[in-house]
């Protein structure tokens, strides 16, 4: 058996444990199971063989037949850091409570002012140190609570669990009220005498943060009630979806039980086919309120709608398109050249053919369709004859101004 030896120094306790870090946390990893095999801590180790022996000796691991574990007082240490523990402390702020009461006892029997100065700071770890424990037990006990109720498998083991963890938070609450009596009532006069500025703020801050895990307390208290009425309601299901089970098995499930009458009885919603209800917008809402407006604007983005997407819009213009460009259009004035016409005494067609003040240079096709419109538009002060007359491969009748 090796010869347990401990280490030295912080920066020693440091090393080791980074030389190490692979396995310890392989071992932290496996710590719910006995699982983590010699052989495998020692491929895990920096120095195999030499590595398990330091350590072994130095109380950071222990042998389990052809396993390894880490010790209980790493073990918790990392599970504390790391928020992780299972165990809720309630002895710890217990016994906090008593050193305060031997603290305050020592600083009240001691006449030298430099050792009550001492027993004074005493006081004041103690106190902050209860608080912060309460808090850390509190937050502790809430992750169990949660994890208990969502992940035993077994209804009995987590209903045992869970009234077991209400007995911590019971075993809390006292305590605060015990450290609460202990500053007010018990140790009243010391806290008058002794309370100085640093006292005074360390026992404001300890009160306020008993006060707020108090709160948390009652809290934890619902949630368990809670959690244990849905446990007794799972529980009642589960035994009567397994005598169901027994029965149907058995060839016995409409016999013995008025199963076929209450399905019959129950006409479940989810079991019908989902109303539509088709309902047309408001004309006027869309016209006449600001939901309107941001209504019409999100179907014009392409929000609702696949054919108004962006992804369907144009590309976009290049700077040669968005130069300012001026084009003169040179147009007939239908209306002068009829007004020409109506003075010329000819006919309407020779005198399209032939008239001379066109602002621009006009095809026949052009003549012809202005002929047309000549015709059609001042229909009222024209004379059409019966006589008709060609021009190449077109027809037209004669057309003159209408005389008085």
């Amino acid at each position: 058996m090796d010869t347990l030896s401990h280490f030295h120094s912080l920066d020693e306790l440091i090393r080791a444990l980074d030389r190490e870090r692979k396995l310890l946390g392989g071992l932290f990893q496996d710590r719910k199971r006995l699982s983590f095999r010699y052989d495998v801590a020692r491929d895990m180790a920096a120095k195999k063989d030499e590595s398990l022996k330091f350590l072994r000796r130095f109380g950071v691991i222990r042998e389990n037949g052809d396993f390894v574990e880490l010790e209980d007082v790493y073990m918790k240490f990392f599970e504390e850091v790391l928020e992780v523990n299972e165990e809720i402390n309630v002895a710890s702020v217990k016994e906090s409570i008593g050193n305060l009461n031997a603290a305050i006892d020592y600083y009240q029997s001691e006449n030298s002012p430099t050792r009550k100065y001492g027993y004074l700071k005493d006081v004041k770890r103690i106190l902050r140190n209860i608080a912060l424990t309460t808090l850390r037990n509190v937050i502790d006990l809430k992750r169990n609570i949660d994890n208990t109720y969502k992940n035993e498998p077994t209804f009995a083991v987590k209903k045992k669990k869970l009234v077991n963890l209400d007995e911590k938070r019971k075993d809390i609450a006292v305590l605060i009220n015990e450290c609460e009596k202990v500053i007010d009532e018990k140790q009243a006069t010391f806290f008058m005498m002794a309370m100085d500025v640093g006292l005074k703020e360390t026992v404001t801050d300890v009160k306020l943060q008993l006060r707020e895990v108090y709160h948390n307390l009652l809290e934890l208290d619902r949630q368990i009630i809670s959690y244990l009425n849905l446990i007794e309601y799972q529980n009642r299901l589960f035994e009567k979806v397994q005598k169901l089970k027994y029965l149907r098995d058995q060839m016995l499930l409409e016999t013995n039980t008025d199963i076929k009458a209450k399905m019959d009885a129950r006409n479940p919603v989810w079991m019908e086919p989902r109303p539509r209800y088709t309902l047309k917008v408001s004309l006027s809402m869309l016209r006449t309120t600001d939901l309107g407006l941001k209504i019409l604007q999100d179907v014009a983005k392409g929000k609702h709608n696949s054919r108004l997407r962006k992804g369907n819009l144009a590309e976009p213009l290049t700077k040669e398109e968005l130069t300012e460009q001026q084009q003169v259009l040179q147009m007939v004035d239908v209306r002068e050249v009829k007004t020409a016409f109506m003075a010329s005494g000819d006919n309407l067609f020779h005198f399209v053919m032939n008239y001379s003040g066109y602002r621009k240079n006009m095809t026949e096709e052009e003549k012809l369709v202005l002929f047309c419109q000549i015709a059609a538009q001042y229909l009222d002060e024209l004379f059409i004859s019966e006589e008709h007359s060609r021009h190449g491969n077109i027809e037209f009748p004669l057309i003159y101004p209408k005389t008085a």
